[in-house]
């Protein structure tokens, strides 16, 4: 039985080799397409990539014609070297350098040799291509951008790169691929699917046909059209506010989570990244380290929330029930607490309890009331950790998930944290008191805070937020009209959401007020410090506003931060009540306030971070006009700091 199994064994294996080898040679030559057939020419028919539109049907990008220059390295014969390289303004090195990289990638495969011809460049070349073989017109389609704005938004398309290529087999060397913003986050939508020709070569490589009569072509299919949750002229206004300044802005539509805008400044115009002058726009922008116009503030930057934090701080002290409404501290322009430290506090009357501890932004109501959080529980560990938990019910301390590539966590310390920053132990609230105000190590980002907000406004569960609204002919991820809910009872908002309306009658948002808008909001100013020269300095602090309105049936929730721009109702509150009544209304009725904010001008705060003096830094920025428009010199944010005591925490 042994002497007969293996040789069984070894005839059924040949059998079966020799069957799969008979059908991939004879009944199924697909595999022949794989190869790189020299009797076999490939070409591809792009497709023109789905439009983009705002909430409202406004069209946003759109596409124009543009034709790359593609080359066979083997089938260059007879070529004229000078007369192409003047033809398509190349030098001789660059004209080299090209078809030894083409032919790295394949000497048989199509490789782009020159992209984004426009229209007189394509029709020179034209008029010659049957003098240079080898190389032919690959037709494709370019972004058009119809508006100026919302770039940190879009993204861009370039040409993938070798990574791409090794883990998409979908790419060929030369094809486009979205990058960054929506282009990226929605690739697939947007690409649609590019049609393969294959065409039969005869033994002097003329064309004689399609291969197999056209058995194995496919037709191209157009990228899918997509609606995208930002209104347009909120978008537009929001960077028009924030020339000359640095920070972001992120409104919210609190009840689909959709983000109505989302601004980053300084920025630039999208349209820049199109054509030939892309790469070179692009090196200008990647290496621009005084205004990072590629750094969107509004999704990376990390800042300590300051005064908004205090929202939170209240929430959760009413749901463990160490305070109610009517829970009263006495402030003392401040609050002492260990060894002789003391919180100071701006002057407002001396009782504080819930509601007038938000409008008068009281320091010392919310650091008792952190306090009592902490100490409730023995083991302050435990405490942090159940405070902790109550946060990132909110979103925090986490990526969101929304659908943009790029993000940061922020931070929300836990135990773990204070173990490791104090290993010999004996940590207490009295340690971590700052938390209370939204400095200590909390880091927030606009985008947190505006779904903080939206979150409030719901009194008590969110959406995550996301940029689409709607895609041509297929739904949009389930986990976008999932609702999230905190851990805070709905009880506690009420009050709450009162104490942020009464900043606009009695508080720190007086001079705010929008006639016929109930606002509900709250100022900020957290400090800020950066090393100038080797030395530790204290700048102008950032200018934070966070609200949402109408305080019944809101519509839409925003945060702004300002980097350097002082008092929170100083810059940051006035371009959060400009950006609410122009969504609400459509229209600004004080103009008054809307002129200051659009001739306010940081630059020379931002100038001193550079080491310069002020208004030189703007030289830094790039020469060319449409970059200069909107790019303000600036500096990366301050994104941590240790624990202050302030008194302009409102």
């Amino acid at each position: 039985m042994r002497k007969v199994l293996l040789p069984a064994l070894i005839i059924l294996a040949a059998v079966v080799l020799l069957t799969r080898i008979f059908f991939l040679q004879v009944i199924d030559d697909s595999f022949k397409l794989k190869s790189e057939n020299n009797a076999i020419k490939i070409k591809y028919d792009y497709p023109e990539r789905g439009y983009m539109y705002d909430r409202f049907g406004k069209l946003l990008v759109a596409n124009q014609p543009s034709y790359d220059i593609m080359v066979v390295p083997r089938e260059i014969k007879n070529l004229d070297t000078l007369e192409f390289c003047q033809l398509l303004n190349v030098t001789k090195e660059d004209f080299i350098k090209k078809v030894a990289k083409a032919k790295i990638y394949s000497p048989r495969l199509p490789s782009v040799f020159v992209s984004q011809l426009n229209k007189s460049e394509f029709a020179a070349f034209q008029e010659k291509i049957r003098k240079f073989e080898g190389f032919y017109v690959q037709k494709r389609s370019l972004r058009d951008y119809e508006v100026d704005y919302g770039a940190n938004i879009f993204g861009s398309i370039t040409q993938v790169n070798e990574s791409q290529l090794k883990k998409n087999p979908y790419y060929n060397s030369g094809d486009l691929i979205g990058r960054q913003g929506v282009e990226e986050s929605y690739e697939e939508v947007l690409r649609g699917v590019k049609g393969v020709k294959y065409i039969q070569k005869d033994k002097y490589n003329r064309e004689i046909g399609s291969y197999k009569e056209g058995k194995y072509d496919t037709i191209a299919v157009q990228g899918e059209d997509i609606n995208l949750s930002i209104d347009a002229e909120l978008q537009r206004y929001g960077e028009q506010l924030m020339i000359n300044k640095r920070g972001g802005i992120v409104a919210i539509e609190p009840k689909t989570g959709e983000i109505l805008a989302l601004v980053t400044a300084p920025s630039y115009d999208p349209g820049i990244l199109v054509g030939r002058q892309r790469s070179k726009n692009y090196t200008l922008l990647y290496h621009d380290s005084i205004a990072k116009p590629l750094y969107d503030r509004g999704l990376l930057a990390e800042y300590p929330p300051g005064s908004p934090f205090k929202i939170l701080t209240g929430l959760i002290g009413l749901q463990e029930g160490v305070i109610d409404e009517k829970t009263t501290f006495v402030c003392h322009h401040g609050f002492s607490y260990g060894r002789g430290r003391f919180m100071k506090c701006h002057s407002h009357p001396a009782s504080q309890q819930l509601n007038n501890g938000i409008y008068n932004s009281c320091n010392t109501y919310f650091a008792q009331t952190y306090m009592l959080t902490i100490n409730k529980y023995k083991n302050p560990g435990k405490a942090v950790d159940v405070w902790s938990n109550h946060l990132k019910s909110f979103g925090l301390g986490t990526f969101m998930g929304y659908d943009l590539p790029t993000g940061k966590r922020g931070n929300i310390p836990t135990s773990k944290t204070y173990d490791k920053i104090y290993p010999s132990g004996g940590w207490r609230s009295t340690t971590i008191v700052s938390n209370s105000i939204g400095q200590g190590e909390v880091l927030m980002t606009p985008i947190q805070l505006a779904n903080m907000m939206a979150t409030i406004a719901n009194q008590g569960h969110y959406y995550t937020p996301h940029i689409i609204k709607k895609i041509e002919g297929e739904k949009i991820d389930k986990k976008y009209t999932t609702r999230h809910e905190t851990s805070i009872d709905k009880k506690y908002f009420p009050p709450v959401i009162q104490g942020l309306y009464d900043v606009f009658n009695f508080g720190t948002g007086r001079s705010l007020k929008v006639s016929g808008i109930e606002i509900c909001g709250k100022t900020g100013t957290a400090e800020n410090f950066a090393k100038i020269n080797g030395k530790r300095t204290q700048l102008e602090d950032h200018s934070i506003f966070v609200a949402f309105a109408p305080k019944d049936n809101p519509k839409i929730a925003i945060a702004v931060m300002v980097e350097n721009g002082g008092y929170g109702a100083a810059i940051a509150g006035p371009i959060a009540s400009l950006m609410i009544e122009q969504y609400l209304r459509k229209r600004i009725t004080r103009t008054d306030l809307e002129t200051r904010i659009l001739n306010s001008n940081l630059k020379p705060r931002y100038a001193i971070l550079g080491g310069m003096e002020a208004g030189s830094a703007v030289e830094s920025t790039p020469k060319d006009p449409r970059l200069q428009a909107k790019i303000i010199a600036t500096t990366p944010p301050v994104q941590k700091q240790v624990k202050v005591d302030t008194t302009k925490q409102n």
